[in-house]
This record gives structure tokens, sequence and C-alpha cells, in this order.
């Protein structure tokens, strides 16, 4: 039976989709003992704290193939995720995810590969890559914004959407971000905590 927290984010997910995503979680359980893919504290919440927080920001990007990156994506949040989904979807589109941390690259090559996922995967930090021409980009937990925007800028194409969630400090981090960019911003209230927005930024420039 398909996960209603699940149908809340995306109505039309099918069990197989589910089934992917459960099988992806089971990985991070078995493997975050070796090298702590997310804490402790969160393992036991996996399937809300980070498998349908990762949906949510998939629910959010715009429809139609494309080039999603998610920098630093550590255990496969929301890269994998991202990419069980847009896969199941058939989205016809491509994923890059980017990870510094060799033990977690590790991790990730072989949660894709155990999941069928043709996704690619970069082994370094996001600031030493070349231009990436992402339509959509991600980060999750990576860097305050004000940080985060120029790591993320230069791998944006033309027109392409940033989605990054934020905890209670969004609207400063926001406010701190904008002495020093502009940019449009979209803000939605997540799913699945009542103290997390979801920040969609579009048209970035340098202030």
């Amino acid at each position: 039976m398909t996960d209603l927290g699940l149908l809340s984010i995306l109505p039309n997910v099918s069990r197989e989709t589910e089934a992917r995503l459960r099988h992806f979680a089971e990985l991070v359980k078995k493997w975050t003992p070796r090298i702590n893919l997310v804490s402790k504290s969160s393992v036991d919440h996996l399937w809300e704290r980070h498998i349908l927080d990762s949906a949510q920001l998939y629910a959010l990007a715009p429809s139609g193939p494309g080039h999603w990156v998610d920098l630093g994506s550590g255990g496969g949040f929301p890269g994998i995720v991202v990419s069980i989904l847009a896969t199941d979807a058939g989205w016809g589109g491509k994923v890059t995810l980017v990870e510094s941390d060799q033990r977690k690259v590790v991790f990730l090559r072989t949660a894709a590969r155990e999941l069928s996922l043709d996704v690619n995967i970069l082994a370094d930090r996001s600031e030493s890559i070349p231009q990436l021409n992402a339509t959509v980009l991600s980060a999750r937990a990576l860097a305050p914004l004000v940080d985060l925007i120029p790591i993320a800028a230069p791998h944006l194409a033309t027109g392409a959407v940033a989605i990054f969630p934020k905890g209670r400090n969004a609207l400063e981090e926001i406010e701190r971000a904008r002495s020093d960019w502009r940019f449009d911003l979209d803000i939605t209230p997540s799913k699945t905590d009542p103290e997390a927005q979801i920040l969609k930024l579009t048209r970035i420039t340098r202030a």
C-alpha cells in the first residue's frame, strides 16, 4: 500500500516507486553506522526526515526534461531520491550528484547501481568542477544562503531554478544574501517540518 505521506507530496506516485524509495532507505540505514550518512537521531525517522523531505523538492521543480544538479549530495538527499522519482516518472532529463567525501561517493555509486539509476556522480568539491549548466539545482544543508549562492550560481543555466530547503533562520539568511545578490524568490512552507521553508530562487545576479 502506498505511503500516505508520499501521496500528499506526489499524488500520482506508484507502488513501484515507493518500493524503490524504501529500498534506498534500507541502504542508508545499512551504511550509516559505518560512514554517518545521516545523524543517529534521524535514522529511526528516515522516511519522514529525509525521503519525504527530498520528495517535496522534486515536486516543486519545473516539469519537463532538463539537467538536475545536486550539490553536496551526502547520503543521497535529495539527489538519489530525485533520480528515483525522475526515472520512474519517465522524466527524460539528466541528474548529476556532486560530493567531495570519497566514502559517501562510494555509497552513492553503490546505491545508483543497486537501484538501476542512470545518474552522474562527481567526486569533487562544487567549487572545483567545471560549470554544469543546470536547469534545476538543489543543495540541502550545504551552507548558509549567503555562502551557497556563489557556489551554485556558476552552475546555473539561463532561466534555471535553484531549490534550497532552509530551517527556522530562513528569513535571516535571505536578508543577508540580498546584500550581495539579487534574485526572484518563492517561499513554500515545508510539508515535513513546521519550522522549515523551501526557497526557490531564479534570475540570480550580483547586487
